[in-house]
């Protein structure tokens, strides 16, 4: 069949081999107009398919339009990835909800959830684990395990919007993983969720971040799609980048500053700083005047994150007066900054935290 497959394939399911099925909800309107065409049916059956698709269902059975035997076919030769929500953590504080999904293959990922005064913001992960190694990040803790598919980054949101009752307006690709290091995925999936004939979430309300691919942001600012760009800095300078950020050996700041400033240019989109405050590494009066000076004449913004604490380090957040001094500076020196609101910290809301915790207990579990 001339149907693009943008993704891999499932390989093993409880043991049993499911190989040569087409991820059909990673494929775009075209190609699903394609397929039941290949199927001999009316291309109207194609939009049909899609909506069903995008909505969030788990089965072929729940798409009570279809005809039997069409749905028949597709489930010989398709299937529709899911995510099954094995830990839900409802916030006291905020109502920010954390999901723990199991994935076809016994992985593990998280997504989160936030209520805001403008709507419903989703964070969701891009791949299970990371390879980026950053010192700070609970995600990374156990390497790159594989990427998620553009229809496992979809179905995180689908479910929370039929779990909850509610239409997400705005997600950010910020969970566990690099979305440039799972680059055509992260393309196919910006592509499907912003469909008008799907979710119709638009790019405007898209934030992708990354910890500084700078080959990535190159090949995303060919696509010149109107997402805001979110670069996890952390530091000023390499002395200290290099020791919190591997993927700064690679790529380092001026490499990145430089991709950052070309992809300003094609894109015309300001663009996010992250920046995790950590005691003592990165918090310093010289440290904020050298970040100035870095970013002096871009259109940019700068998130503060005071760090969450991870266990395995010995990182530790900075005391509120000294956030707060810290973004005075930069604002002082013509840098717009301001410090992220604190969501679910009753929940271990922050990428990888309750992933590890999850895991932690399946294997303690598995060996009683």
């Amino acid at each position: 069949m001339a149907v693009t497959v943008f993704t891999v394939r499932y390989l093993k399911k409880a043991g049993d081999i499911i190989s040569d099925k087409i991820d059909i909800r990673s494929l775009d309107l075209e190609s699903i107009t394609q397929l039941v065409t290949d199927l001999s049916q009316p291309k109207f059956r194609a939009l049909q398919l899609f909506k069903w698709l995008q909505s969030g269902v788990d089965s072929f059975d729940e798409m009570t339009n279809i005809p039997i035997l069409l749905r028949e076919k597709l489930s010989a030769i398709s299937y529709i990835a899911t995510v099954k929500p094995i830990k839900k953590y409802v916030s006291q504080i905020d109502g920010t909800v954390k999901y723990v999904y199991e994935l076809y293959d016994g992985e593990l990922i998280e997504s989160v959830l936030m209520k805001y005064e403008h709507g419903y913001t989703i964070c969701i992960s891009t791949q299970v684990g990371c390879r980026m190694g950053c010192k700070f990040c609970a995600s990374g803790l156990y390497g790159l395990t594989r990427n998620l598919t553009p229809s496992e980054m979809l179905a995180q949101i689908t479910y929370a919007n039929r779990d909850n009752n509610i239409r997400i307006s705005n997600v950010v690709m910020m969970g566990m993983g690099e979305p440039l290091d799972n680059f055509e995925n992260s393309i196919q999936f910006l592509k499907l969720v912003s469909d008008e004939n799907g979710l119709n979430i638009g790019l405007r309300h898209i934030s992708l971040s990354t910890s500084g691919v700078v080959s990535g942001i190159k090949r995303l600012a060919e696509y010149n799609m109107p997402i805001t760009l979110s670069i996890s800095l952390h530091a000023p300078n390499d002395e200290i980048r290099n020791r919190t950020m591997p993927v700064n050996k690679k790529w380092n700041v001026d490499a990145l500053l430089k991709a950052c400033r070309d992809y300003q240019k094609v894109t015309t989109r300001r663009i996010s700083f992250e920046y995790a405050l950590i005691e003592g590494v990165n918090d310093s009066e010289e440290n904020a005047r050298e970040l100035a000076s870095r970013l002096k004449g871009m259109m940019c913004h700068v998130n503060l994150i005071p760090a969450n604490p991870v266990k395995e380090n010995t990182f530790k957040k900075p005391e509120r007066k000294a956030i707060i001094a810290f973004q005075k500076k930069l604002e002082n020196l013509g840098v717009n900054a301001t410090i992220r609101r604190t969501l679910g910290a009753d929940i271990d809301a922050s990428c990888g935290q309750l992933k590890k915790k999850t895991k932690e207990e399946i294997d303690g579990a598995n060996i009683c």
